[in-house]
């Protein structure tokens, strides 16, 4: 189970009958909560077809997050301040816990690749919170290109994890410069800023400093298992960085090595002596 050289995850630690308890007491509020805020989310949508806009169902998902990360024993805090207007954020990526984090800061929909849109349970969320679904085909591209552009000159603003997988979270892998390269299209690059976004995790007293992380083969049940079970105390630091306009750059590569220094130097400043280079 190795993803890195010198990098091997840790056994899951054994939760115990509080760490048990604590698990099932969460998995009970948070399904409850998430059934009522489904209502309320089928309501909101309903009330924008009306009025247009998506404030109202955004407010329900960020609050939904909110509680998912409260839940997770996460304490968010924020530095910096998101765009205002539309365009990409791009993060590294730690953790399933990143989606309830970075929809708590921000007022974002995601991009993943298609297949995630069939996945049990995560991918019924990841559509009604207005993930983009991409297809990783050369004919789909022209399609895709016009859905980001309606998407940005809208006002969206649209997540994306340039490392393509995620990581123990203390370190940032390379980022992709092909998932760049729809930012830094003819039709796209004078319309999009390019937002860097630093995720950075703090584990609970006493815990491993990979605690949040979640790479390898983990399994997304084992891993869930124990921070929900023994997640006390955590928090999480989103830091927003200046963003990037993608016609600045002279192409994708650029643009994605720009991205990349600056949410690895980011995740350095605030990590410190934990912080771990890429093998």
């Amino acid at each position: 189970m190795v993803l890195w050289k010198g990098v091997e995850p840790e056994p899951y630690p054994e939760l115990g009958a509080i760490g048990w308890l604590r698990l099932g007491l969460r998995l009970v509020i948070y399904a409850i909560i998430t059934f009522e805020l489904v209502l309320l989310w089928a309501l909101a949508k309903l009330l924008e077809r009306l009025t247009g806009g998506d404030r109202m169902s955004g407010a329900v998902v960020r609050f939904w997050a909110r509680v998912g990360h409260s839940i997770a024993g996460l304490r968010l805090e924020i530095q910096g301040e998101e765009m205002a207007h539309g365009g990409a954020i791009v993060a590294n990526h730690t953790s399933w816990t990143d989606i309830f984090v970075l929809h708590s800061a921000a007022h974002i929909h995601f991009v993943s690749k298609a297949e995630v849109a069939g996945w049990p349970v995560i991918g019924w969320l990841a559509r009604i919170t207005g993930t983009l679904f991409i297809e990783r085909k050369p004919l789909e591209a022209k399609k895709q290109q016009a859905q980001l552009a309606e998407r940005i000159a809208g006002g969206d603003k649209l997540c994306v994890f340039p490392e393509a997988t995620s990581s123990d979270g203390l370190r940032v892998l390379p980022f992709k410069s092909t998932l760049f390269g729809v930012f830094h299209t003819e039709a796209l690059k004078d319309l999009v800023w390019v937002q860097p976004v630093t995720v950075a995790y703090f584990p609970p007293k006493g815990k491993d400093k990979r605690f949040y992380g979640w790479w390898g083969d983990m399994d997304f049940g084992g891993h869930a298992k124990v921070i929900l079970g023994l997640s006390m105390g955590g928090r999480v630091r989103v830091i927003f960085h200046d963003p990037l306009k993608a016609a600045d750059f002279a192409s994708r590569k650029d643009l994605a090595k720009a991205a990349d220094e600056i949410v690895r130097n980011g995740l350095r400043t605030a990590l410190g002596g934990c912080y771990e280079e890429s093998a």
